[in-house]
């Protein structure tokens, strides 16, 4: 077969989401139509290494293959990799990608920066505030509150905290993995994820909503150990749909994302109340962006494929 498109499936990385991205980058490769695409494995090893077809590469070789891709499908979630970084590199690289560029990764990745980014455009967020380093905080109890790291995803270090006493140790907890964390009020309400998809043209795509159903807080476990139920199509009234479709794209368009992006909100008594966005989700095929998706009638590799093509025919500088 000739004309194919190399397509560099990046997954790994040196971070706490080491094996769901490998799990993500493993089955976007096996998925990619081979009639259309030729895909070219690259993984970053949790020491920052890399391998290339599971040959272990150095830097400026890695950077050699990608730019003799036509197009690179970024699937390393977390720091040094959805936040931006590997955006930066492909840019240096001069090789088109899938997914948010430099600014949007790392708004992104900032759960404190996107709520600030989603209150400017008029998007509900849940109460909160920062705590930076090992400072102590010193705001008055107001009740139960859910403290996380402001920049790891896959829900790390995410605790649920029922009095003030339990406070302290789980901001330390989520410390570890950086230096500032967010602690946030706890909001009563279902949880609904909406995913938003770029359009090469014309305005973004968005999927059916999809439920949460769990038992305390979704945590990492929770996530990945099936004790959440997720439920897609969630059961909305239509307007309620409106608003979550004109909500979640204010937010991905105020942001700059490209691609796709999971957009996380609570559905309280007084409307919807935004969590946090995901500018690199989670892309194995039972994962809940490309159930969204499915459930709309966009397959798996389809999905893979329009984001390939709106990559490609997207801007070359999303910096």
């Amino acid at each position: 077969m000739t004309g194919r498109l190399r397509v560099a499936v990046i997954g790994g990385g040196r971070n706490c989401e080491h094996e769901v991205s490998l799990a993500s980058a493993a089955s976007a490769y096996a998925a990619l139509d081979r009639d259309r695409y030729q895909p070219v494995a690259l993984t970053i090893g949790r020491d920052g290494g890399w391998l290339v077809d599971g040959r272990a590469a150095d830097l400026l070789a890695a950077i050699a293959v990608l730019r003799g891709c036509d197009v690179v499908l970024p699937l390393v979630h977390g720091v040094r990799g959805e936040d931006g970084s590997l955006a930066a590199l492909c840019e240096f690289a001069g090789v088109p990608y899938v997914g948010s560029g430099v600014g949007a990764g790392a708004l992104g990745m900032d759960k404190w920066a996107t709520k600030l980014v989603a209150a400017s455009v008029g998007v509900a967020t849940a109460p909160g505030y920062l705590v930076s380093g090992a400072d102590e905080p010193g705001r008055p109890w107001t009740g139960p509150v859910v403290v996380k790291p402001v920049r790891a995803g896959s829900s790390h270090g995410v605790a649920l905290v029922a009095d003030r006493a339990a406070l302290s140790p789980a901001v330390a907890a989520a410390l570890r993995p950086g230096d500032r964390v967010l602690v946030e009020q706890v909001v009563a309400g279902r949880e609904i994820d909406i995913a938003v998809l770029g359009s090469p043209a014309g305005p973004p795509v968005v999927s059916p909503a999809l439920e949460i159903a769990v038992d305390g807080v979704f945590d990492y476990a929770a996530k990945y150990g099936g004790g959440a139920e997720f439920r897609v199509p969630a059961r909305l009234p239509g307007y309620r749909r409106r608003e979550l479709a004109e909500q979640a794209v204010a937010v991905y368009q105020a942001l700059g994302c490209a691609g796709v992006a999971r957009v996380d909100f609570f559905l309280t008594a007084d409307g919807w109340v935004f969590n946090e966005v995901n500018t690199a989700p989670g892309l194995t095929e039972q994962s809940q962006v490309p159930r969204m998706f499915a459930a709309a009638g966009l397959g798996y590799s389809q999905l893979l494929d329009r984001m390939i093509v709106t990559a490609l025919a997207g801007p070359g500088d999303r910096w």
